[in-house]
Formats: C-alpha cells, structure tokens, sequence
C-alpha cells in the first residue's frame, strides 16, 4: 500500500553556518513557547537561502545559505549578507527575476522607509549590495508591512497626522495609515522603481499578503487599536485594475468598488457603502492564512473549517478539522496549497487533503513544530522546515499485514457517508441560491445554522442510515416514515457510493488501469448525457468532456451511436431514436450560436469558450480523429432526421432562418477558416450530401474556381436531374463559363445534352453575348453574328474582333441546332386534345332573345345598300336610344 510519509532532505549541515542555524532555532523555540517560533523565519523560493530577522532590541538579518557547488565555498571565502542600516527590519522579499534564474535577489525592507536590493551570486561567494534606495516619499513615513505582486512592490506606511490627505475625524490615530505601490523593474544593471502611487488612505493599519495578481489587506489586530468592527472583514485589493473587494470569512464578497483614475481611493468611503452588512455580521477569527500564488488566499478558522477564498471573490469550504482540535494545539499552525493537495500544520500534526473533494489523504505526525514552504523547483510537493532540517513529504511502500487500514482510509464508509452529506448540502444550497433575490452568496453553514432547512438535514440522516446498512423499513422508523422518500433515492444514493468507490479505486491504481477506468468513466457518461434531454449545463459539461478526453470520447461516441463503416463507403448506425432525437434537437444554444457565426453563408470556427450544440460537437470529433467520415457522417443524421426524403422538394432560393438551420450548415463550422483552401474538397462534399440546390450551386462555384471541370461535369450531370429550377440554374452558370474561356471544350457534349427543353436559342445567345469576354469589337458585328446563327449559318470562325481563343460560333453550333430543331418541332403539349373526336365543339344552338340586340343595330345598318332614315316599331335606332 502507498503511504505519505517525511523524508529528510538536509540538517542544515550543507548549509554555511549550518551549526549555528540549527542551535538558533532550538533556543528560538525555548524562548517562544507560547507564540510560533518560525514566524520570523523566511525562506527562498529554491529553497538555497534561509534569513532570520532579528527584532527589537536586536535589530538585524541573519542569512544561511546553500552552495549547488560546495568546493567553491571551500576555495574562498564566503561574503554574507551584511545590512549597512541599522534600523528595524518590516520584512525581506524576493523579487521575480525570470531574465536569470539563477540568480536571487533579495529586498530588505526597513521601518524607516529604505529598502536594500542585495543580489546572490554563487560564482562571486555570496551576497552583494545593488543600490539603496528610499522606498517612502516622506522621510517621517513609517513602513509596517510589505510585499511584491507581480511587478509592483506594495507597502502599509504609516503617515504623521499633518500629512494626511484626508479630513481627520475624530479617532485619526487609528486611521492614519495608508496603502501604497511602486512599479519595480531588475535588469542587468540594478534595479528601477517608478513614481510612489497612494492606492488606500485613511485605513487603519494593515498587514499586506501578495497572491497571484491580488494583495489582501488585514487588520493588524496585535498592534492596532481600531474599532472592532475594522477586524471583522479584509481587503482584497488588484494593483493592475485598481479594484477593491470588502470580504469575510463568512459571507465572501459584502462590495466591490473601482477606484477613479489616477485617483486615491479612501477607506472610510470604501468602509461606508456596506457598513450595515459589516455590522450584522459575526465572522469567525482567521488563525492562519497562506497565498494560494494563483489569486486566491487560504484561511484556518477559529471555527476548525479550511476554506478558500478564490480569486474572483468566491468563498469555498475545503476541510473540516475535528472538534477542539485548534483549542488543545494552540496557535501553532501553518498551511499552504500544493497543485491539488492543501497541507496544514496543527501543532505537531500534518493534514494532507485533496482540495478537489475535501477528502484527508493522510495524516502524519511531527516531531517538532514545523512551517510549510514553497519550493518553486518542486512547487508540487510539501515541504517543511523545523529546527532539525527540512523535510519533504514522499510517497512509501507499506505492508498491509503490519500496519492496518487507518480510519477514513481510501473507501471507506465514513468517508463516503461524509461526501454524501455535504452533497446534500451543496446542492440545497444550489437551488436556494437561485431562488434567492439576494446577491449574497449562501453556503452550506448558513443552511446548518440554527436548524434552517430541514430538508437538507432530513436527507442528511437518511444518508446516514443508509450508509449504516439499515433496511429500508427501520430506516423509515428512525426519520419519521420517510421510506418513500428513501426509496425514490435509492438509486442516486447507490450511484453516489459507486462513485466513491470509483475515487478510491483510481488513487490507487496503476496507470494502466488508470486509462482503462478512465475510458469507460467517459463512455458512461457520453452514453447517459446522449440517451437524456440536454440542458445548459450538461452540454458545457459534455463539451468539457469532449475537449479533455477527446480520444476517449471519440471511441465512446462510436460505441454509443453504434457506427459502423462498410466497404462501400458509407455509414450505418443501430442507436436507438431517442439517442439521434438528443443528438439533433434543436436548443437554444444552437440558434445563438449559428447567429453569431454564420454571417452572409461564411461559416467560422466557434470559439473555445462557447459550449457547442450536441450535433456540432460530434462533428468536431468526427472531424479532429475521422475527418472523411464528417459527410458521411452529415448523411447519416439528415437519414434520421429525415431530410434526406425531402430534400428534392423543398423549394429552391428560400432564405433560412438560423432557428431552422439545416444540418449541413451546422456541419460545415466545424471546418477550419483557412484562408490556403486545405478543407475545400470537405465543404464541397458536405455541401453536396445536402442535396439543397443552393448547396449545390455554392460547392459547383467553388470548383469552378479551382478548375476542378471535370468534377464540375459529374456535378452538374448528377443534380440536373433534381428539378427544372436547378437544371437551368446549373446550365447557365456552365454556359457562362463557356462564354469566358475554352477550359469546358472537351465537356460541350455532356453540357449540350444538359440543356432545358424551354430555353430558346434567343435566351442561348443573350447569355452567351452577355458574357462574352470585353473586347474591341462594336455592338453591330455581335448582332450581325446573332442573326447569322438565326439563320442557320455555320461559321466556323470566330466573331468579328474575336482572337481564335475565344467562343465561335462552331463550338455553338450543335447547342443552337438542337435548341433550334426543337423551336420548330410541333409541340405534342396538347396532341391528347388535338386527336379528341369532339374537336371543336359544336356550336350552341341560338335562341331568340326578347328584347332588341341595340349594339349589334349599327352594323346591321352599314350592310343595307339604303341608308334608313326612320325607324320602324320595334327597331330601336341607335341615334335615339329607347
């Protein structure tokens, strides 16, 4: 079995003066028996060079390093680190100088507001001085804490009342304290600070912790005398972007506020805007904190609770220590963050905790109180420092049949009991989040406070019993008749145990098996998130899935689909309806997707931090590990969307709304935009397999421009036969590449027999003579040529001011024949009525109206050779209508 143990790395004896270091800190730890002895100790970010400051009344730096190259140190004498002032030391840090890692530079920060930049190199045996410089503007200013954030040196100075910049109230004594910053460069020469910046004033006085991009600000509660209330909450404050937070350990974020440009910001301002949420609040004490490097701070509570506060503000629970753990060990603690392993030092006792799960992976037992330090060659193993050495943690060997399991081990029952339980809680505290007006954020300790929500604490007990191994009934017994609600939980409670079980069975497998149970993990899940219905937040996970386990995920979407290539070339699927219904369902995602990147028929590449549609994200993993199998692919799912069918049918020209976009425009975005045309033959293919005519038309225009002809002749001979609209469209497009250039000489055969049966030879030569290429010649000679070909001439040579490269009317000629010969054929449109023996129909028999017909009088009147003068009875004449 492997075990976390402690291995020594060095007892100080390769260090220079390595007898003294370890007698230091041995009467340190006498000495300071009621405070942690280490906390005056700092140590290099390799780990080469340990400084002790020395406060009042000795004031002063002790250095102990460590040679790579011990025979140097041996061939000449070593150059400590010798302060030239003699004022109290605030702290020492070291500066990121990634130009020459090799190389350390050390700042010493004095009260009196100077600072010395020493620098080590081994090559010279020891330290040297670079430059002293004033760090304050004021030489009254008094520095009482300091820190390094990226390139930015930050420090609390404490000001004399006559040059505050503010209005003093009346507690100025305790407020006269302010934040602030300088930008700090190292290059070959020394180094360079810019112009002093105030970010805060008026603040009480703060002690200052660099994390990442972020330094928070605490109270000093040791040495200051501000009102209760200012200890309460913490700062969290960013250089670059000049935004200040106002947290607690208890409610996370209370405000946020951006300070002015080029302006200061003032606390007090800062303080007001949320002093009725600081008021309501009690907080429980931090007993120690660490920088997590990433923008992120660690807390040890008073309350036993290890939480993080992350970089963006949020406030999260890792691990809980056991009850009156921090009452019996006192104030001896230290804690920091490992890549995914938080250890934490309680008196002598080490916790290794797994921070993705809170779950203890070991618990070893020191000899000395030690403090944990990061060490940036190994930044992902714990490392320790005591005053016998310093110790790394490593993994070991142990014999199961000497040493027995330790409680909470790897699979255990109570440690999954206790995952179950803060399961429950994490997820009541979901749902009330959201159903909250509130912009607090809740967590599970405010749902266990004072009995609140009792739901969450009745599933608690269940879990509870469930994990006992109780029968359904006692446990229903015990929880006041809840064996429905058991039941109906029955199975998430199994898969939650299943899951834990997964967990310990992979933190101690090999690593083959580790990509075996990965591999099947995947396949689960892709099988279970494709066979429901898939909301927001299981398709960014999906998407997470496919973008992590992508060759695991592409054998589970074959696995789940059941895709099967045969020889011809084409693909079959037997997954079930359901499956291709989730896989082709129209969400809301898709449509704000296609808006966005389908603009004027371009497809784009979507961006890696939008989450795909179900059908676009298969289609990437067909395209990144199958790319040829994509239009096959883009057939089958029209197949079982049933758009294969109706395809030939739908009508050509149509605009398409991005709520109803066909499945080969969504297949198309998952091919790169290229500008070099690499994936050209692929668009033209899916573009095809949709059988749209304005699909068509785009992939016979995208050959065309590759000169790709004879493929374009297979095209067009194959989708002429789809309808009318598109046999014509297909033939005047080809027509006008005739017109243009000779490349389509050895295919006029083919492109003739593909001519509508209604286009006339009038309708060929206006296409022809509207696309001819410019040139000299006039308007007259290309009408002359059109009626020549009317006529049934059979020029052989080119048109008047034509070169021989160009269209003749020989090329044309069996084009004009054929369209002309069917002109002049009798039409057989309506021979079934021509041939009909009741052609024409009789003549209705005509019967004698009653009253007079004036209209037809006149011309009744023009026949006779007599012109009447009157009219006789019953004749109305048209001059005197009746």
């Amino acid at each position: 079995m492997t075990r976390l143990a402690l291995d020594q790395v060095t007892d100080f004896g390769d260090f220079t003066r390595g007898k003294d270091l370890n007698e230091f800190l041995k009467q340190t730890f006498l000495n300071n028996s009621s405070k942690n002895g280490l906390s005056d100790v700092r140590i290099s970010p390799d780990g080469r060079h340990i400084h002790v400051i020395l406060r009042k009344p000795k004031c002063g730096l002790l250095t102990f390093d460590k040679f790579q190259r011990p025979h140097l140190i041996q061939c000449q004498k070593h150059l400590d680190l010798v302060l030239t002032k003699t004022a109290p030391i605030v702290d020492v840090v070291y500066l990121d100088n990634n130009k020459d890692s090799g190389v350390a530079i050390l700042t010493v920060v004095f009260e009196n507001g100077k600072a010395e930049f020493w620098k080590f190199w081994e090559r010279k045996s020891g330290w040297h001085l670079l430059q002293t410089v004033d760090l304050c503007n004021s030489p009254r200013a008094r520095v009482v804490s300091v820190c390094v954030s990226l390139n930015f040196i930050v420090w609390c100075e404490e000001r004399p009342q006559s040059e505050s910049s503010s209005t003093i109230n009346a507690n100025r004594n305790n407020f006269r304290y302010c934040v602030c910053k300088r930008t700090i460069e190292v290059d070959e020469g020394g180094v360079s600070l810019g112009g002093v910046k105030i970010a805060l004033h008026n603040n009480p006085r703060y002690m200052v912790i660099s994390s990442g991009e972020n330094v928070y600000l605490f109270s000093d509660d040791a040495k200051d005398t501000s009102p209760e209330t200012v200890s309460k909450f913490f700062l969290t404050w960013s250089p670059q972007h000049d935004l200040f937070r106002v947290s607690s350990t208890c409610e996370g974020v209370l405000h946020q506020r951006s300070s002015p440009a080029n302006r200061e910001s003032d606390f007090k301002r800062l303080v007001s805007d949320c002093i009725g949420a600081i008021s309501a609040i009690s907080p429980p004490a931090i007993y120690g904190f660490a920088p997590t490097g990433s923008g992120g701070l660690l807390f040890l509570l008073s309350s036993g609770w290890v939480c993080e506060m992350q970089k963006d503000g949020v406030l999260r629970h890792i691990y809980k220590l056991p009850d009156n753990c921090l009452a019996s060990c006192g104030t001896h603690n230290s804690l920091s963050i490992y890549h995914n392993i938080l250890a934490l030092t309680v008196g002598r006792t080490l916790y290794l905790i797994d921070t993705k799960c809170g779950r203890e992976l070991e618990k070893i037992p020191l000899k000395k109180e030690s403090v944990l330090f990061v060490n940036c060659l190994e930044n992902t193993t714990p490392h320790l420092l005591s005053d016998t050495g310093l110790f790394v943690v490593m993994r070991r060997e142990t014999d199961l049949k000497n040493k027995a399991p330790s409680p909470g081990g790897h699979g255990e029952v109570v440690s999954s009991g206790a995952v179950l339980v803060e399961a429950v809680f994490e997820e009541a505290c979901k749902y009330y989040q959201q159903r909250s007006l509130g912009s607090t954020q809740l967590t599970s300790e405010k749902l266990k406070k004072g009995g609140m929500f009792q739901a969450p604490l009745s599933l608690a007990a269940i879990l509870r019993d469930y994990l006992s191994g109780q029968k359904p009934a006692d446990i229903a017994k015990c929880n006041g008749g809840n064996e429905k609600l058991l039941c109906s939980l029955d199975g998430e409670l199994k898969s939650l145990v299943a899951l834990e079980s997964v967990k310990a069975t992979l933190a101690k497998a090999t690593e083959k098996d580790l990509e075996a149970l990965g591999e099947t993990l995947v396949q689960q899940e892709v099988s279970r998130l494709l066979s429901s219905e898939v909301d927001r937040e299981n398709l960014v996970y999906l998407n997470f899935v496919f973008q992590t386990f992508s060759a695991e995920a592409w054998r589970a979407l074959q696995s789940v689909l059941l895709l099967r290539c045969n020889g011809e070339g084409s693909l079959s699927t037997k997954a079930p309806a359901e499956v291709w219904k989730t896989v082709l369902a129209p969400i809301a995602t898709a449509s704000n997707f296609h808006h966005h990147h389908h603009h004027n028929g371009q497809q784009k590449q979507a961006p890696a931090n939008v989450a795909l549609p179900v059908f676009e994200l298969l289609c990437h993993s067909v395209f990144r590990h199958q790319p040829a199998w994509l239009p096959r692919f883009l057939d089958l799912a029209q197949e079982q969307a049933g758009s294969s069918s109706s395809s030939s049918t739908w009508g050509y020209g149509v605009k398409e709304s991005p709520e109803s976009l066909p499945l080969y425009k969504r297949a198309l975005t998952v091919l790169p935009d290229s500008g070099s045309g690499e994936y050209q033959d692929l668009e033209v293919e899916l573009l095809l397999c949709s059988r749209r005519p304005n699909a068509v038309m785009q992939a016979l225009r995208i050959l065309m421009g590759q000169g790709q002809w004879a493929r374009a002749t297979r095209v067009a001979e194959r989708f002429c036969r789809q309808s009318p609209l598109l046999n014509k469209e297909i033939f005047t497009t080809l027509l006008c590449e005739v017109a243009h250039h000779r490349h389509l000489d050895p295919y006029l055969e083919l492109l003739w027999a593909l001519c509508p049966e209604d286009l006339t030879v009038t309708s060929i030569l206006n296409i022809v003579l509207k696309n001819l290429p410019s040139s000299s010649s006039s308007s007259s000679s290309g009408a002359s040529a059109s009626a020549g070909a009317r006529s049934g001439a059979t020029a052989a040579g080119p048109f008047p001011g034509q070169s021989s490269s160009q269209l003749t009317i020989g090329l044309l000629k069996p084009l004009l024949s054929k369209a002309l010969l069917r002109e002049t054929k009798p039409s057989q449109r309506y021979a079934d009525i021509l041939q009909s023996p009741t052609f024409p129909p009789p003549t209705p028999p005509r019967q004698t109206k009653g009253l007079p017909r004036a209209a037809t009088e006149p011309a009744l009147d023009q026949q006779d050779s007599k012109p009447r003068t009157s009219s006789g009875p019953g004749v109305v004449s048209p001059l005197n209508p009746v």
